[in-house]
C-alpha cells in the first residue's frame, strides 16, 4: 500500500512540475504584440527604412497629429510624387503596431 501512495505523489508531482513548466515556457516564449521599441525597430528597419530613412529624416512630417500619421501607415496615402504610402493594415499592421512605429519615428526625428 504504501508503493502505491509513493506512485500516485511521483506522478502528481511529476504533473504539477510538468504543468508549471509548460505555463512558464508559454508567458515567456510568447512575444507580448504590445509594440516594444525592439519590435517597432525591426519593423520600422524591415517596412519603413527604404523610403523614410534611417532617422526618419524622408517624407515624414513628424509635427501631425499622431492620430493622422497613424492612419496614414494603416490606410496609405497617396503622395504628389511617386512613391506613394502603401496601407499596411492590409499587410498584417495593427494599429498598435501602427502606433509604436509612429512614436518611434517621432523619436529617430529629435
Amino acid at each position: 500500500m504504501m508503493k502505491i501512495s509513493i506512485t500516485r505523489w511521483k506522478k502528481s508531482a511529476l504533473l504539477l512540475a510538468g504543468v508549471t513548466f509548460a505555463a512558464t515556457f508559454l508567458i515567456t516564449s510568447v512575444p507580448a504584440r504590445t509594440g516594444t521599441n525592439d519590435d517597432s525597430a525591426a519593423l520600422y528597419k524591415a517596412k519603413c527604412f527604404a523610403c523614410h530613412g534611417a532617422t526618419a529624416e524622408k517624407k515624414f512630417d513628424a509635427t501631425k497629429a499622431d492620430d493622422e500619421l497613424i492612419q496614414t501607415v494603416l490606410k496609405g496615402k497617396k503622395a504628389e510624387k511617386p512613391p506613394s504610402m502603401p496601407g499596411y493594415e492590409e499587410k498584417g499592421i495593427t494599429a498598435d503596431q501602427a502606433k509604436a512605429l509612429v512614436a518611434l519615428m517621432k523619436s529617430l526625428k529629435h
